[in-house]
């Protein structure tokens, strides 16, 4: 009877233990997300916090590809290809407008006047000094009514022009600088780390801070996905922005230590990326930091009408 006691016992401890181990495997199984950012400074944070270990201790298996642009990004999110993207906020609030359901799930790039990391780029040898000057001149923005497009019509008007007589044209932003020194457009928007790039190719000069228009800070991309996915997964997305916001406190005050991760995603020169102006993260989803650009898209028509920022960010946040 002891016997018989002790071996059941036994086997029913064995399958007890087998049964927790396997639901602790279970459980420590990664979340295996795949990602998907424009190929900008602004994705730092994110790269860190994959390289660091954070998101692997947060339970996490990330991979960030590069998007060739917004649009292709949010494609890649609608169709399933990626779970969460990075993208410029004005194409999302365009999209948002026409009823497809982004959410913003985590922070981007976070625009301060102090420290710009746009500008208006004409060439060296450009006579442009004013918004004026640029009337009925050909621009160059990375998507016709994009971040680009606002800002440009804004600096514009905002500095003596007409931004109803310019003649936009779609351009990657990494073409600019060749298209300026060719003579196929008068000025375009380029951001960090391509504005010091063609800088220091000594061909290109700064008209104006393009992002000024908007207003003296805001928030320019953010990391988003659909609302149906962030509902269906808001206890990992807890603490998938906890470790990325510990990535982003650091590598907002440790610049210098973060140039080689923005260099290889961005295929850019360390030096370059270092001696320009590296961008700042934010570390919240503050509706405030995306009214600017809302007010902004309904001022130059992407959208209709203005509508509060908070139910573009994840429910969760609001």
């Amino acid at each position: 009877m002891d016997s018989a006691f002790s071996r059941s016992s036994f086997l029913a401890g064995t399958a007890a233990v087998a049964l927790s181990t396997g639901i602790a495997r279970a459980q420590a199984a990664p979340a295996t997300w795949h990602l998907a950012g424009s190929v900008n400074d602004d994705v730092t944070p994110m790269l860190y916090a994959i390289s660091s270990g954070l998101m692997k201790r947060a339970g996490f298996d990330l991979t960030v590809d590069k998007g060739t642009s917004g649009s292709a990004v949010s494609a890649g999110v609608v169709g399933g290809a990626y779970q969460i993207g990075k993208s410029s906020v004005a194409g999302l609030i365009t999209a948002h407008a026409k009823g497809v359901p982004f959410v913003f799930v985590a922070p981007g790039g976070l625009y301060e006047s102090s420290a710009p990391v746009t500008a208006l780029m004409v060439r060296a040898d450009s006579p442009a000094k004013t918004g004026a000057d640029l009337n009925g001149k050909i621009v160059a923005v990375s998507a016709i009514g994009d971040l680009y497009t606002l800002t440009v019509k804004g600096w514009v008007d905002q500095h003596g022009g007409d931004s109803t007589t310019l003649k936009l044209v779609e351009i990657p932003l990494s073409a600019v600088p060749a298209a300026l020194a060719a003579g196929r457009i008068d000025a375009g928007g380029l951001e960090e780390p391509e504005v010091s790039e063609a800088l220091a190719g000594g061909t290109s000069r700064v008209l104006g801070r393009l992002f000024d228009s908007i207003a003296p800070r805001f928030m320019y991309t953010g990391w988003f996905s659909t609302l149906d996915w962030a509902t269906q997964n808001r206890a990992l997305l807890d603490k998938f922005r906890g470790a990325l916001r510990e990535a982003t406190n650091y590598t907002n005050s440790h610049k210098a230590d973060t140039v080689d991760l923005s260099s290889k995603f961005t295929l850019i020169d360390p030096k370059i990326v270092a001696r320009g102006v590296r961008v700042t993260a934010a570390t919240t989803l503050d509706p405030k930091l995306l009214q600017p650009v809302i007010e902004a898209s309904a001022k130059y028509k992407t959208i209709p009408a203005p509508f509060d920022a908070r139910d573009m960010i994840d429910p969760a946040l609001r």
